[in-house]
């Protein structure tokens, strides 16, 4: 019995983070749309040359005299901030594995599906009107789904949206976000250095080592992802990368599990009721406090480290990082005209890979996923919720602009891809919420016609 409350009380703590999660990403998805206007005011006003003065200034870190490295503030935002960025979505991938949407090959099937066609459709308008120009780099960019952006959006319309549609997309970006990682890691990495790349993976064989023998002091742990971090950074490939790797070694059994905390809280109670409880309180009793301290001690010991590590992160993740990555990268000066942008087939390559690419990916490889009987949407779900949500997925923002700065050094170039993806990202949204908004109102005014229908019989019948 103590056994399936404690099964119970595990599962309610990963169901709290998951539903956390969706919450705080919603919460940060409004936030980001805030630093986004500010960070276009500043790249278009007369604080712009400031604004870009103070990101390239640089931040120096000396440990020693022997050693010391600096980045400048744009660095340490795209290479420092964005590792833990990556981090926390390595910690919800894993989790989502593990016991969420994506536990089972049922539950996995239909939003991988999706979030595999949401980055293939995309990628090839991209290449087949880039194919054998300079902008064929930036295959990459319209692959991706800004998951705090979209939950942001989806979060705006509350109620209007079955919550199914809200896991399908949390699922679908969360895969998205993979496929995004693994593409930077394969084909978005400098000349490799070898002695830098073998030391950060050894740390990384270190981390599963500790891990594999059962320790469970979160701080070890950090101290081998900075290091791991400090190794990637200098091996040619993205640092961001070594983020995901840090959030694999991360335990997942926690320190105690429900055997032994069973047994210590059986004891800790026990010498409860050898106190004088019921006349004195802990302030006044300090074995009782002792006992107390014990038993919560013991309880911390008992969440698993993956969620104490990824509940501890998550609100830095959306109420910081993302803001200040918007905020340093989405400050683009709009002096480019909107015919400009789409006569570029870079730009048109962008638009029409993210606003057309993303929903038609998504809804055809959803569709095929049901035809070859390998994937089902849930059953309150309608195909007009997998249109509006694959053209909701089609927001790129954080990770498009992440790519845009890996694919491309011509400022010309960077300048054309955010002005696109900005587009882009703007009508994915307003037409995703328009199609959202219309089913919502379609499916209110079929129901209500069916309460006039049954209320016009009952009174035929009086």
């Amino acid at each position: 019995m103590y056994q399936s409350a404690k099964s119970q009380s595990t599962l309610a703590y990963i169901r709290e983070t998951a539903k956390k999660f969706l919450d705080r990403e919603t919460a940060g998805g409004i936030l980001l749309i805030i630093a986004t206007i500010v960070a276009l005011i500043l790249g278009n006003s007369e604080w712009s040359g400031m604004y870009h003065h103070y990101l390239k200034d640089e931040i120096l870190i000396e440990l020693s005299e022997h050693f010391s490295f600096g980045l400048t503030i744009e660095e340490w935002i795209n290479d420092g901030l964005m590792a833990i960025f990556f981090l926390v979505a390595g910690l919800e991938l894993k989790r989502e594995i593990l016991v969420g949407e994506l536990s089972s090959f049922k539950k996995a099937s239909s939003p991988l599906l999706a979030a595999l066609g949401g980055m293939i459709v995309p990628a090839l308008i991209f290449a087949s009107l880039n194919s054998g120009t300079d902008y064929i780099k930036g295959w990459g960019v319209p692959m991706a789904t800004d998951i705090a952006y979209s939950l942001g959006i989806i979060g705006l319309l509350g109620k209007k949206i079955p919550s199914q549609l809200k896991i399908f997309l949390v699922a679908l970006a969360i895969a998205d976000d993979l496929g995004a990682i693994l593409v930077i890691a394969l084909f978005y990495s400098n000349e490799i250095s070898w002695f830098f790349l073998s030391g950060g993976l050894g740390i990384f064989i270190l981390l599963l080592v500790l891990n594999k023998v059962g320790i469970k002091n979160l701080l070890w742990y950090i101290i081998g992802g900075i290091l791991l971090w400090y190794f990637f950074l200098n091996s040619g490939v993205h640092p961001t990368i070594a983020g995901v790797l840090f959030a694999i070694t991360i335990p997942v059994k926690p320190k105690l599990d429900s055997k032994y905390l069973k047994e210590r809280t059986t004891h800790n109670l026990a010498q409860m009721e050898e106190t004088n409880f019921k006349t004195k309180n802990p302030l006044q009793d300090m074995k009782q406090r002792k006992i107390l301290k014990a038993i919560k001690i013991d309880t911390e010991n008992s969440r698993p480290p993956l969620l104490k590590l990824e509940n501890a992160l998550i609100d830095f993740n959306a109420f910081f990082i993302i803001p200040i990555f918007a905020i340093a990268n989405a400050g683009v000066k709009l002096d480019v005209s909107f015919f400009e942008v789409v006569s570029s087939s870079l730009g048109l390559g962008i638009i029409i890979g993210l606003a057309v690419g993303k929903v038609a990916g998504i809804s055809l490889f959803t569709w095929l996923g049901q035809k070859a009987g390998v994937s089902a949407i849930h059953s309150s779900l309608k195909w007009k919720h997998i249109i509006g949500v694959g053209m909701i997925a089609g927001i790129g923002f954080t990770m498009s602009l992440f790519i845009t700065n890996l694919a491309f050094s011509s400022p010309d170039m960077v300048k054309v891809s955010k002005i696109s993806i900005l587009i882009a990202s703007f009508i994915a949204g307003l037409i995703g919420v328009l199609i959202l908004l219309l089913t919502s109102q379609t499916k209110e005014n079929n129901k209500n016609a069916k309460i006039l229908e049954k209320t016009g019989k009952g009174g035929n019948m009086s």
